[in-house]
């Protein structure tokens, strides 16, 4: 064992690249790896406090402004920024009115291709979605809706189902 396998910090592994030949270092906890002997162990992440995935349904308005502003629903969205959020703030109070579910609007109203499993995206880890999103998302407890999340796609009404 060389002088640097013997001070690789707790939660590091020495490995030695299949391309190249040179030792590299892995994080056993993460599975990033760098080339750079590590200076510091690696904390195990607390899963409580953050996990690698969560699941998440959410409903989507588009509006001019979005991305694409297109969708299954409408081919050409024209509503602006401000009409977009005032549809989904009613939307977010039938919600929590119990006058209607997530799923059930998703379904009918949603721009979001989602829409088709009530708005469902399924398992997702961090950096898969667009920072606002995945931040909002990440920061619910299961069963809690969120306020709107602004992204580049459009105004999102986002449910952690997972």
């Amino acid at each position: 064992m060389s002088d640097s396998e013997q001070n690789v910090p707790e939660g590091w592994e020495v490995r030695t690249s299949r391309s190249t030949g040179l030792k590299y270092y892995l994080n056993i906890y993460t599975k990033e790896s760098q080339w750079d002997l590590p200076t510091a162990k690696a904390n195990e992440p607390n899963k409580k406090d953050s996990p690698s995935q969560v699941r998440c349904s959410h409903l989507l308005v588009k509006h001019k402004g979005s991305r694409r502003p297109s969708s299954w629903r409408e081919e050409n969205i024209t509503r602006s920024k401000e009409e977009a959020r005032a549809i989904l703030e009613d939307y977010r109070q039938k919600i929590e009115d119990g006058e209607a579910s997530l799923e059930e609007l998703a379904q009918q109203y949603s721009d979001c291709s989602s829409a088709k499993r009530g708005g469902d995206l399924g398992m997702f880890g961090k950096g898969q979605m667009q920072k606002p999103f995945e931040e909002a998302a990440f920061n619910l407890k299961v069963g809690k809706m969120s306020k709107i999340v602004d992204t580049d796609s459009g105004l999102h009404i986002i449910l952690r189902t997972a």
